[in-house]
Parts: C-alpha cells; structure tokens; sequence
C-alpha cells in the first residue's frame, strides 16, 4: 500500500525535536468547564499542521501537529452532561464537544490546519434517518451488550467470529434492527468517529475499516462477506475506507464559523486504541501497547491474523499486518471510582512493586467482561477490602496486571506473533509503581510511550491524507 500508515505516520517524525519543543511550550492554564490546553504560537510562514481528536470514554482530546510531528497545540474537554428520558444524553453531548474542540484550538492557527481525522470508541454504534439526518435511536456503547441478537448473528457468521460477541456492532444493529417498529429503508449505521466526521464533511455512510470491524468487514478481503450482504439490513452497511483517506472538505458553515481554511481535508478516521497504538511508535511484530485508560485495551504487533470471539479476541488490519489484541472493561474507570487523584498518587508511593500482593480481584466497574474472558455476566470482585488502603490499591493495580498478563498468554496461545516489549500508554502510564508491578507480573520490559495520546495518532491520520491527497494530486 503506497504511502502506508506506519510509513507515513512515522517516516517524518522526529521526535527529538518533539521533547525539545515540550520544554517550551506554554500553560495556558483551565478556561471554562472542563477545558485544558497546552499550545505554541511558534510556526514557519508556509508550515501546514495537521488536527487529531480522539473521543475516548471519558472525554475527549485533540492534537495539533506538523508535518514533523511537533505538537502546537493539545487540549482536553469533558462531557458535558445531558440528559433525554432520564438517559444520558451521548449523542448531543459528543456532538457539542465536536464544536468545543473545534473552536479550542488557537485561532491563530486554525487557518494553517490542512487535514482533520477522529478516533472514537471500537463498536460505538449510531443510526440515523438519511433524511432526515436524525438519530433513530439513542447510541449503543462500546460496551453495551445486546444478548438478544446473539443467537441470530452466530446462526449466520462463522464460527468464533468477532461478530460473535454480545457487544459487537453487528450484535447491536441486529437488536435495533428486530426492535425497530417504523420503516428501515432510510437508515444508516455508523461507528462514532464516522458519525462525528460526518458533521464535518456531510457525506453521510462512511467508515474506515478498523470501526467497520466489529460489524463484519473483512479487512483481508478488504469487502463485506457474503453471508453479511445477503441480510435484510445489510443496505444500512457504510462503505469502507482506508484509515487516514480523504473524505472531502470541511463543510463551509462549520469553516467559515470556526475560521478553518477552504481546502481543510476531513479524513477517515479509527478507534481510540488502534490511534493510541500508531501514537505509541510500535512498528515491529513483537511489539505491544497497553492502553490504559477508562478501561485496558491491549493490541500486539503480529504477522499472523488472530480471531477467536469466545475471548474477546481480535485483528485489525494495518497495512500488510496485523493488531491483534482485545479490551477488558477493568481499568482506570474502577480506580477513579474508589480513589481520588490525590489518593491514588499518594497511595501508589507507599507500594512496594517488587512484592507479590497476596490479594486476588477481578476490579470492574460494572457487571460485564469482553477480554481475556468474553462473559457479560462476569460479577465485580473488589472484595475483600484490607484496612490499609494502600494494600487494597496494591491488589487492585495487580489483579489488573495479571488480567493484562493472560490477555498476552492468551494471543501467544492462539497464533499471534509472542509480545516482546510492552508499551503502555494512557492515563495508567504515569503511575511507575504500576509500570513496574506490571513488568514483574509480564516478566517483560513496559516502557512509557513518548507520546502517549490517541488524539496524537489521529493526527498523524490526518497527516496521512493530506500527503495522500498531495500526491495524487
């Protein structure tokens, strides 16, 4: 593939001058509710820069760089909360951060931002009415499962297939499609990242074939199966494209209200974790990103393609390999909830990583597992609760360890390319008693991303279009 992910996003980078240009980067400080940014005003006459936002779980980020990968401008924005029918409101909420974001960005540099390409959470699932370009149901989660379409999506996908999971996108367009009580010939599915760059682009029914994944594109094929065509639903399908392929131009209301450029590239984008893993620099099979955050999301360099849905396991395709990997719902979302950020620091410099913690959890935040162990009946277990809070944040950042360390087990076990190196990336990075609990239990080498956001690896997405859109031109 000419001018693939992994070469264009990394062949241009210099990341040395990344870290030089951190030191002189200026804090700007908190600016309203839920807002935080870090940028520079430091940029050559004739310099295009490229826009990455990734719509994580918990919020949402982006990330302004060069065609040298130097960062200008990063900032972070929190969900607003709204409510419909007593239910969070996810769609509008996403939406208006969309806008948030947009109009985060420095406006002195807002005229020079040549492409622009969205992550969003795996099997975040949206339809809507082509016609009236309005949902026709709230959003399903990425880690809502829909039991009741289970039975019919593995009567018609083979066996083990990563459509075979209650949480899958399949599985939910399924449970829509038998519930729906009007008319289904307008509908349209798509994955969160689509939805939100078609808000920016207006060409509606478009995806990328990391999100089109988990609704049954085959990568390899680089097409939709058969046996997924031939069902009555299938017209809601989007069509597929490259990560990081030019879609159109930014709509002119949004640019002329924002101050973007005419000839601003909007561009496929991919989930949150495959932008976390092209983020982290891992470019040699054998080599893994760990992504905490929210939850812990695990993907492996390999040569071999991995499928196997009574795990939770799966393969994303980039370029001629493969991201084999899967996400359990353990994870920093557990640890927020029973720790403040102050405690959860204070407390993780009294543990002492270099022993075994005696106590045996399976911290979730939820009823519900997808990997190592695909059970959405899986029960939380946090307890029983030591005294000494720091014993009990000990168990808890290793029973994590070890879930990370049988996801690992588990890829070897089924083909995948063994992991050699981990690198982690997301909020659980920062925390070094953890990083080093974790290479205990791995018995590997876990090393710290220099870049650890997936907004970054959006951005470097966006990078990929506009020198694909360049050439070809």
């Amino acid at each position: 593939m000419a001018n693939s992910i992994l070469s264009s996003a990394y062949s241009c980078v210099d990341f040395r001058s990344w870290r030089k240009l951190r030191s002189r980067m200026l804090e700007c400080g908190v600016s309203g509710k839920g807002r935080s940014a870090i940028f520079t005003n430091d940029i050559e006459i004739g310099k295009k820069l490229y826009l990455g936002m990734d719509f994580g779980t918990s919020g949402a980020r982006y990330s302004l760089i060069d065609g040298e990968g130097i960062i200008h401008a990063e900032g972070k924005r929190e969900y607003p909360l709204y409510m419909k029918e007593e239910k969070m409101d996810w769609i509008q909420s996403w939406k208006d951060t969309l806008f948030l974001l947009l109009d985060d960005v420095p406006v002195s540099l807002r005229e020079v931002v040549a492409s622009i390409a969205i992550d969003g959470t795996s099997a975040t699932t949206i339809i809507i009415d082509s016609r009236s370009e309005e949902p026709l149901s709230r959003a399903f989660l990425y880690n809502e499962s829909c039991p009741d379409a289970l039975p019919l999506v593995k009567s018609i996908a083979p066996a083990k297939h990563t459509v075979c999971s209650g949480s899958s996108t399949l599985c939910k367009l399924v449970s829509w499609w038998n519930s729906y009580p009007s008319s289904k010939e307008s509908a349209v599915l798509l994955h969160q990242a689509d939805w939100l760059l078609w808000l920016l682009h207006g060409k509606l029914g478009v995806s990328d074939y990391n999100n089109a994944l988990k609704v049954g594109y085959d990568p390899e094929m680089d097409s939709y199966p058969p046996w997924l065509l031939s069902q009555p639903y299938s017209h809601l399908l989007p069509s597929v494209q490259d990560p990081g392929t030019k879609i159109g131009c930014m709509k002119e209301d949004i640019r002329t209200q924002f101050g973007y450029p005419k000839d601003c590239l909007i561009c496929t984008g991919t989930t949150d974790s495959i932008a976390a893993f092209l983020a982290a620099r891992a470019t040699q099979p054998g080599k893994a990103v760990t992504s905490l955050g929210s939850t812990l999301a695990i993907k492996l360099l390999s040569s071999r393609r991995v499928e196997d849905a009574r795990f939770g396991v799966y393969s994303h395709r980039l370029d001629d390999k493969w991201l084999v990997g899967g996400a359990s719902n353990t994870g920093g979302a557990v640890l927020r909830h029973l720790f403040t950020d102050e405690q959860l620091e204070k407390l993780s410099e009294q543990i002492n990583p270099f022993e075994t913690s005696p106590l045996d959890y399976y911290p979730l935040q939820a009823v519900g597992e997808r990997f190592p162990v695909a059970d959405p009946k899986m029960e939380p277990r946090l307890h029983p609760r030591p005294e000494s809070d720091v014993e009990y944040l000990h168990g808890i950042l290793e029973s994590i360890a070890r879930i990370e360390a049988k996801g690992y087990k588990l890829l070897k076990d089924l083909g995948a390319t063994p992991v050699e190196e981990v690198i982690t990336s997301g909020g659980g990075s920062k925390n070094q008693k953890w990083i080093k609990i974790r290479e205990r239990v791995l018995g590997l080498p876990v090393c710290k991303a220099d870049q650890t956001e997936a907004a970054y690896g959006a951005a470097l997405l966006a990078m990929k279009g506009a020198c694909e859109n360049a050439t070809s031109d």
